[in-house]
């Protein structure tokens, strides 16, 4: 067992939740709007309102005949304060993140890069850089669409300057001619008084293959829904737990209450024997598995996925691998009936509990059944 020095995805505030507009207009006195795959067959599930049904990637639960996507070392981001909570008051240093580069080990780097680099472009902006006419203006800037800004949702706030950092971009689907990025995000908006406010979203970019480079087509920002009134014990005791790092939507996913108890027992089992963080729960994900016309489990709440584990990226040549198949089987152990990752396992409680896919090559998918 191991332990990260620090959590990289503090749990937000119950005030601001990340993607909620109206939830951090109101935590900022009205001053700012806030901010899957190819592999073994099991359906997932789409049912919420977040990226477009469109088709996922063919080959796993979430992926044809696999489940879900992955994740990279480039971009990962250490520091923050929680989300939706100002960092240290007004005389608090504003964020300046490096732009995401992909790291080691990653497939078509440049679908990746390129997809960050929209998600960059429209949730970040210099003092005076608000609003979606500018947004427009750093989008052309890149010799894409101007237009993909207006679909920027949660991340054009009406704030007077803005910082994202990209934590990670992992496949949601990964086919010869289009592809699904999840990039996912932090973003600091300034409040009235210039100091940071913390939130972010998860952003399901989708591309078309082009030379010299592909081309982004469509931006789903994730929608996590609003507070629940209560939630259950497990997913209290997941958003208590240091050894989960949970990005800002999969924050707001958890407290939303749309995520099933299973996934989130599971997540408690893991923690008792890794430190892991995960790129994407409900929210932010197809509705469908990429390139079929199943429903993926991640809209409906069953399913989650992991990007890094003890502080080693899964998409990493230099990871371990014994490290990211024992997460599989312990995956599988907590009761995922269809776990995707890197490689392929043999062995299970059925013939497709384990698969393997391009779009799992980044990340650690787990699905379960309602």
């Amino acid at each position: 067992m191991s332990t990260h020095p620090s959590r990289p995805f503090p749990p937000p505030s119950p005030l601001h939740l990340p993607g909620r507009r109206t939830v951090l207009l109101a935590g900022l006195g009205g001053a700012l709007t806030a901010c899957s795959s190819t592999g073994r067959s099991n359906p997932d599930n789409p049912s919420s309102p977040d990226s477009p049904s469109s088709p996922d990637n063919p080959s796993s639960p979430d992926s044809p005949s696999s489940p879900d996507s992955q994740s990279s070392p480039g971009g990962q981001s250490s520091s923050g304060s929680p989300t939706g909570s100002p960092t240290a008051g007004a005389s608090a240093a504003f964020p300046a993140p490096a732009a995401w580069q992909p790291g080691p080990g990653e497939l078509q780097p440049d679908v990746k890069l390129r997809a960050v680099q929209v998600v960059e472009a429209i949730g970040g902006w210099p003092p005076g850089g608000q609003g979606v006419a500018a947004a427009r203006q750093r989008v052309a800037a890149l010799g894409v669409d101007p237009g993909l800004a207006d679909q920027g949702g949660p991340l054009l706030a009406d704030a007077p300057r803005a910082a994202l950092e990209v934590v990670y971009a992992q496949y949601g689907g990964l086919l010869a001619d289009s592809a699904s990025v999840l990039v996912v995000c932090r973003q600091w908006l300034a409040g009235p008084d210039g100091a940071p406010v913390s939130t972010g979203s998860t952003v399901d970019v989708r591309l078309s293959s082009g030379s010299p480079r592909w081309s982004v087509t469509a931006l789903h920002p994730a929608d996590p829904g609003a507070v629940a009134a209560t939630l259950g014990d497990p997913a209290t005791r997941v958003l208590a737990q240091p050894r989960i790092a949970l990005p800002p939507a999969a924050v707001a996913d958890v407290r939303s209450g749309q995520v099933h108890d299973a996934p989130l027992t599971a997540m408690l089992a893991l923690a008792g024997t890794y430190d892991f963080e995960v790129s994407v729960v409900r929210s932010g994900h197809p509705l469908l598995v990429f390139g079929t016309d199943r429903r993926s489990d991640h809209p409906q709440g069953r399913a989650f996925d992991t990007w890094r584990i003890d502080g080693r990226a899964v998409v990493d040549p230099a990871t371990p691998a014994e490290l990211v198949d024992s997460f599989m089987r312990a995956a599988a152990a907590a009761g995922s009936y269809n776990v995707g990752g890197p490689r392929q396992l043999s062995g299970g409680a059925t013939a497709n509990q384990f698969f393997s896919d391009t779009t799992h090559h980044d990340h650690v998918h787990a699905g379960f059944r309602a």
